[in-house]
């Protein structure tokens, strides 16, 4: 999400996977992808910058993921799980 200002002062957050277009009329009219219509008191480029700024953010945290390995701990509990598990058909006798 990003915080953007009403044309009043109010500050909002605002999911810029939903914005469709921005337009300078000379206010900057956000149109989300559902025709929702915003007046906000940043600039297209301001705009801009903040969907770019997030998206960033995004790439930033998911590339400081990284996957656990896998641990002896792990493998315990997975041998204690298989051992709960009922079989869904009956063995043939």
């Amino acid at each position: 999400m990003i915080l953007v200002t009403r044309i009043n002062g109010a500050v909002f957050a605002l999911n810029p996977d939903l914005v469709e277009r921005v337009e300078c009329t000379p206010d900057t009219v956000v149109t989300l992808v559902d025709g929702t219509k915003y007046i906000v008191a940043e600039s297209v480029p301001e705009f801009i910058d903040s969907v770019r700024h997030y998206r960033a953010s995004l790439i930033a945290q998911a590339s400081r993921l990284e996957p656990e390995p896998a641990t002896s701990s792990s493998s315990a509990l997975d041998s204690e799980l298989e051992a709960k598990v009922l079989p869904m058909h009956r063995k043939e006798r």
